[in-house]
């Protein structure tokens, strides 16, 4: 097939997200300046130059690289992310904050090797399902797989702990399950099964419960673990229809929890309003919806899954991370892409959308 130029409008709404979130995450960071400056540049470091920077160069290099390169090494993508991310529990090499075990610390730049494994997991779950066809709806080529690859994953996540990235893990998989055209009844099968974990896992885990008890009422225990919702929704409310203006926001000074994190789109509704809020959440729908788009123009059954799963996988982690600074999901830590800080996640994010690009440039239509 003959090679096109890369999907515009895509690239547009890529270059808007991440200009809106370089922004919104330098404002989100100057409530660490109050108190750090060494921490604020560190912070700076690590996103703009680590994240940003080489994302970006990764980004451009991934569109020089033949999509099928993804499919041939799939299967050892995956395995090194797995390798990867149990390397956290390997004594003076994990790093260890707030009880979790997720990052892995070389010297003084620390990096969460569970991004790897989100972007291993859709290269070679889409790599199966093109391979399998037509046989993946029977169960042992289709959910069976699925199953084993989930409880590999399940293990080594609820052992750091990281529910959150197991819940988006579990979200593309399913989905990428129905775009390759297995049952119906199969994939609810495989949902109630991950339910089913999840309820168990939130049964016997103290910190999960506390979440739940927030989510059902937000004013249960304010100065714990309602505490970061509140501070939250004053933020939203605070900003009105058109905010305070940009770094004008409050919240973000001793008030709001990882305010360039967990809280960013808090900070975003503070500053920027309710038009503000619906913008990015309209770009992020967009960003999605123009995805799938190149997903269904793609010429073969791998490029369309792994451009499905991609944005997938990105879409959640947004919609996910919006729902619960509004209230509407259980807080859950989830960064929102191309914003919040972690220079990993925005790295991959760039390699990610890289691919995605490159697939667009053969595209049918």
């Amino acid at each position: 097939m003959k090679e096109k130029k890369v999907d515009r409008f895509f690239l547009v709404l890529v270059s808007l997200i991440i200009f809106l979130g370089t922004a919104m995450f330098i404002s989100a960071s100057l409530g660490i300046l109050s108190r750090s400056q060494s921490t604020f540049y560190s912070v700076l470091f690590s996103q703009l130059v680590l994240g940003l920077g080489l994302g970006l160069v990764c980004m451009f290099f991934c569109l020089k690289i033949d999509y099928l390169f993804w499919r041939k090494y799939s299967f050892y993508i995956f395995l090194s992310s797995i390798l990867l991310t149990l390397a956290v529990f390997i004594p003076g090499l994990g790093l260890t904050h707030l009880g979790a075990e997720r990052w892995i610390k070389l010297g003084p730049i620390s990096f969460q090797p569970v991004e790897f494994l989100k972007f291993g997991f859709v290269i070679y779950f889409a790599a199966w399902l093109s391979w399998a066809k037509n046989k993946a709806q029977d169960f042992k080529f289709g959910i069976l797989p699925l199953g084993v690859l989930l409880t590999i994953i399940a293990i080594i996540l609820f052992k750091q702990p990281d529910t959150k990235s197991f819940i988006l893990i579990a979200v593309t998989g399913i989905s990428m399950l129905f775009i390759s055209g297995v049952s119906v009844k199969y994939i609810l099968s495989v949902l109630l099964g991950s339910i089913l974990v999840l309820g168990s896992l939130v049964f016997f885990t103290p910190y999960l419960q506390d979440r739940v008890k927030t989510f059902i009422d937000p004013s249960s225990d304010p100065r714990g673990s309602s505490y970061q919702i509140q501070q939250s929704q004053i933020a939203l409310g605070s900003g009105g229809v058109f905010g305070r203006g940009y770094g004008q926001g409050i919240q973000k000074f001793s008030y709001l929890p990882e305010p360039q994190g967990d809280s960013l789109f808090a900070v975003l509704g503070e500053e920027l309003g309710f038009a503000g809020a619906i913008f990015t959440i309209l770009l992020y729908l967009l960003f999605i919806l123009r995805g799938f788009k190149i997903a269904n123009n793609s010429s073969d059954l791998f490029s369309r899954l792994l451009v499905s799963g991609i944005v997938i996988l990105i879409g959640a982690q947004a919609f996910m991370h919006i729902s619960s600074v509004i209230g509407v999901f259980p807080l859950t830590g989830v960064p929102l892409p191309f914003m919040s800080h972690g220079g990993t996640s925005l790295m991959i994010d760039l390699v990610a959308i890289g691919i995605i690009l490159q697939i667009s440039k053969f595209s049918r239509n």
